[in-house]
């Protein structure tokens, strides 16, 4: 008799991209959109459906109350099993807070290639998920399993709001200030990792943004001059910026030398260390975004790099700007800046 004594794969090493890196290409996610036969039916209690790419979809139940449902999944973007799920868990309700709305439940998205991974770490994959439910102060009620070539792992999340709150990524308003609330470069430092490039200190600095719930989404919806919401995840910040522009038909003006990165994350993409996702991002928007004759390849990275769980991205009148910042900051968001402003014209990003 012999006993198996291979080691543990690396779960990076299972997955042919990790986080919100694998999502499709925007350009070619429009493309199959558009191209799909299924019926354009109008339900006049759907508030929010596939029209303007929001976060998630919002059913009215009555004058006061909307079920708002979302779900995201994907394959590990860390090796520790329990870090993916917190991170994985994280992510998928952030689309809930994202539209102003209070979760309710969630239930498990879950694949796992079963004789590969031993199923202890499987299980801490599914406990991590389920203590980020627990913080959220939710129930995790149930979900779908499936054996997969790759782990994927996730949450459709199931929230509340009341439909004068809701905050939809398409009504922003000239004159807007944007809000980001977490620093950017989860892309970067995550295919940093995948290089063995990543040292502790960066490590830890992207799991904490990551498990990070984007809780202030809740109580930004019920500030008055707050007038959009989105998260920032990954088509990156140029990409989520856009869907703000087009949705509100409006121009997006970025400073760039007011963004936040996380650490080491600037030196890393000097240094070439960058995603895929990046390049496949430019490629899908780049015709619609201008930027500045100082920022280089570099930067133009940093600007697309895929956000796994990241920031809400907040677009509000100037004069609440500092209680929405206040806001950020009572609630562990120590890094959320004032980035950048709409303002008319064409539906574009500008970038200086």
């Amino acid at each position: 008799m012999t006993t198996d004594t291979s080691p543990t794969p690396r779960l990076t090493s299972l997955s042919h991209g990790g986080g919100c890196g694998c999502k499709i290409a925007p350009g070619v996610l429009a493309e199959l959109i558009g191209k799909s036969a299924l019926p354009k039916q109008f339900f006049p209690d759907l508030l929010v459906g596939t029209e303007t790419a929001d976060d998630a979809a919002v059913y009215r139940i009555n004058a006061e109350q909307a079920i708002v449902a979302t779900t995201d999944f994907f394959m590990p973007i860390v090796d520790d099993p329990y870090d993916f799920g917190r991170i994985a868990a994280t992510n998928a309700l952030s689309d809930i807070y994202a539209m102003g709305a209070q979760p309710l439940m969630a239930l498990a998205i879950v694949g796992m290639p079963i004789n590969v991974l031993p199923h202890d770490t499987i299980a801490r994959i599914l406990e991590g998920g389920e203590s980020v439910c627990r913080d959220a102060g939710i129930p995790l009620a149930g979900g779908h399993s499936i054996d997969s070539v790759e782990p994927i792992y996730g949450l459709v999340g199931i929230g509340l709001v009341n439909p004068a709150q809701m905050k939809r990524n398409a009504d922003a308003r000239a004159g807007d200030v944007l809000i980001l609330g977490k620093p950017l470069g989860v892309g970067i430092l995550s295919a940093a990792l995948k290089k063995n490039l990543l040292d502790e200190a960066g490590y830890r600095a992207m799991v904490a943004a990551t498990t990070l719930l984007n809780r202030p989404g809740t109580a930004l919806a019920q500030l008055e001059g707050v007038h959009a919401l989105t998260d920032v995840t990954g088509f990156g910040l140029l990409g989520h910026s856009l869907e703000l522009a087009r949705g509100a038909g409006l121009s997006v003006h970025i400073d760039s030398a007011r963004l936040r990165f996380l650490p080491g994350v600037q030196d890393l993409a000097g240094q070439g260390v960058i995603t895929g996702a990046s390049g496949r991002n430019w490629a899908s928007y780049g015709e619609h975004i201008t930027l500045g004759s100082g920022l280089g390849d570099a930067q133009r990275a940093l600007l697309t790099d895929p956000q796994t769980s990241g920031g809400l991205l907040v677009s509000c009148a100037p004069e609440v700007a500092d209680q929405v910042l206040a806001l950020f900051a009572a609630q562990g968001f120590g890094e959320a800046a004032i980035i950048g402003r709409m303002q008319a014209g064409p539906a574009r990003v500008q970038v200086d």
